[in-house]
């Protein structure tokens, strides 16, 4: 075994903690329930409460839809170059990071418009925590810790948790919480998979993984789009 595999097993266990971290920020907006194999949404598709195609959407509606997807579009993205570049001990891992932390931020400023600055600013503040938490969790999986470990870990799922119930208590009828949460799990899930083939050298299992992401990601982009639509009709038309 060359010593770059060496190094790679070593770092594994924590570089699965610190990506599912920074990753599970993004199912804060995910809303009901979507299959890791769905297609996703027509782009000229809305969609009611119930999932019933409710026609073509209105150029405001295409507008938000275009915007959510490009957001969870740089999530992904950002998040498969954090999970390659820290993978490989490349250098540009710090940049990667970086721009994925900022995402965060651009997440919470999106729904400022809908649910106010307060909301925008606490959605961001609950995020940071996330990943705040996650560094944390990388700093004692690398110490070999094991109080302080499971301590954060229980921390980052209370963190979670508490990021789909404030988003779940600001659209409830179009936010189920116990889907948020489920959601999340998914999604999560999806991610590990992605960066565990991604460690182990499997690099075409790790494209297919990604796949999977996008579609699920861009399924609940749309999901989010629909959600705001149905919750302020009057500013869709």
């Amino acid at each position: 075994m060359n010593t770059s595999t060496t190094e790679r097993q070593r770092h594994r266990p924590a570089v699965l903690l610190l990506v599912a971290a920074l990753v599970s920020a993004a199912f804060a907006w995910s809303l009901p329930r979507a299959t890791a194999d769905a297609g996703p949404a027509p782009a000229t598709a809305l969609h009611d409460a119930h999932g019933h195609d409710a026609g073509p959407r209105t150029p405001a509606q295409a507008a938000l839809h275009d915007q959510m997807r490009k957001l969870w579009e740089d999530h992904v993205t950002w998040t498969r170059l954090a999970i390659v570049t820290f993978a490989d001990g490349s250098a540009g891992f710090p940049a990667s990071a970086g721009r994925l932390l900022s995402n965060q931020i651009d997440l919470g400023n999106a729904i400022k418009p809908y649910f106010g600055e307060a909301a925008g600013a606490h959605l961001t503040g609950l995020l940071h925590d996330h990943i705040t938490i996650a560094v944390q969790i990388l700093q004692a999986a690398r110490a070999g810790n094991g109080t302080a470990f499971a301590a954060a870990r229980d921390r980052w799922y209370a963190n979670a948790d508490a990021i789909a119930d404030f988003l779940s208590g600001a659209n409830p009828r179009f936010w189920s919480q116990q889907a948020l949460r489920a959601d999340m799990r998914t999604h999560l899930d999806q991610t590990l998979a992605e960066a565990d083939a991604e460690l182990h050298g499997s690099y075409a299992a790790s494209v297919a993984d990604y796949d999977v992401v996008h579609t699920h990601i861009l399924v609940m982009a749309d999901l989010l789009t629909d959600g705001i639509v149905a919750r302020f009709p009057s500013r869709f038309h």
